[in-house]
């Protein structure tokens, strides 16, 4: 498994774990930014997170990239340098 592969894994479980979306889909995007700040050799180090879950309910955009961002913490600071989040409530 690639570095990419381990960390889209990663994420997934986490926003799995913290959401229970009815639907989610994480994408790595890394190659697309080849030579953009942040990129490395490898990727894994930008991602699209589209995400539906009833726990955005009620929320504002604002405040449903806060509640993904706290579950991925450990990634935005570690390797992940962007992620694009399309949030809806399911």
């Amino acid at each position: 498994m690639s570095t990419g592969e381990a960390v889209r894994n990663r994420i997934a479980v986490k926003l799995d774990a913290a959401f229970s979306p009815a639907r989610l889909e994480v994408v790595d995007e890394s190659e697309n930014h080849r030579g953009h700040a942040g990129w490395r050799p490898g990727g894994a180090t930008h991602f699209r997170v589209r995400i539906g879950a009833a726990a955005f309910a009620g929320k504002s955009r604002v405040q449903r990239h806060r509640m993904i961002n706290d579950a991925l913490a450990d990634e935005l600071k570690g390797g992940v340098h962007a992620l694009a989040i399309e949030a809806e409530p399911a």
